[in-house]
């Protein structure tokens, strides 16, 4: 799988698409269509963010690419074949992190390899690896209930990398988090998807969370009738969520999807 941190968009704009999207309309009953004319090309390990008003099918979007809402007109594949629910080889993070409350973190995060061909000695050893990851090693025995937000979520990203999925998607899973623990996981999340080569889609209204994360960020119209435009992260990798506060070219992008996205609702 080509590395996003070592190939530029020249490189990637050749690599294998994981995600195609062409022409999408998806319909709400018969009134509404919630997206209409849609086209997104997602290459094999990128990591693309998408920002938009809300209502403008940002969510729908992802739910089209997970198999979770039929396509009334266009077409869209993941990984050469049409959506389908329930796929082993993607994950889907939500913006509520769905941790099992009668389960400690170390069971929460083996739960999504118990559907996998691990063994359990296997399984308890690689929650360990991704529990460790996280830095939550001191907290392994913990209920749900005895952890705050953020930790809950680092728990959330520990189970979904430690299943090993081909593509993930993301919808505002740090929506709910103050700036401070935000900025702790996105270095987390960015530690964790530098190590797995995999695709990811991350649906979020907050610009500098879109820029600091991602290769790309397309931004949606309001109405839902497609991309509006498409930002390229030209800064390189890694990177530190921290040190991007301090970066002119974060500042720079800032400004210029700011104005992408005050144009895409007008």
């Amino acid at each position: 799988m080509a590395n996003p941190k070592t190939t530029g968009p020249a490189q990637r704009e050749h690599a294998p698409a994981d995600i195609a999207v062409r022409d999408l309309t998806v319909n709400f009953g018969q009134l509404r269509n919630v997206l209409s004319g849609v086209n997104l090309c997602v290459p094999r390990g990128e990591f693309v963010a998408l920002i938009g008003a809300s209502g403008c099918g940002k969510t729908t979007l992802l739910n089209v690419v997970a198999g979770l809402v039929p396509v009334a007109g266009g077409t869209a594949t993941v990984l050469g074949s049409a959506p389908a629910a329930g796929r082993k080889d993607i994950c889907y993070v939500l913006a509520q992190d769905a941790l099992l409350p009668w389960r400690t973190v170390q069971r929460n995060v083996e739960y999504g390899l118990e559907f996998s061909e691990a063994v359990k000695d296997e399984r308890r050893q690689r929650a360990r690896v991704y529990i460790e990851k996280v830095g939550l090693q001191d907290f392994r025995d913990f209920y749900p209930s005895r952890l705050s937000q953020g930790m809950r979520q680092r728990v959330s990203l520990a189970r979904a990398f430690a299943v090993g999925r081909s593509v993930y998607l993301m919808d505002e899973p740090f929506s709910a988090l103050d700036s401070q623990t935000k900025l702790l996981l996105h270095d987390q999340l960015l530690d964790l998807w530098d190590k797995s080569g995999a695709t990811v889609v991350f649906v979020t209204h907050d610009i500098g969370e879109a820029i600091t994360l991602a290769d790309r960020v397309v931004v949606m119209s309001q109405n839902g009738t497609g991309v509006a435009d498409e930002i390229a992260i030209d800064i390189p990798r890694p990177r530190s969520a921290e040190a991007l506060q301090a970066d002119a070219r974060y500042h720079d992008l800032y400004r210029r999807t700011w104005t992408a996205l005050k144009a895409s609702m007008q």
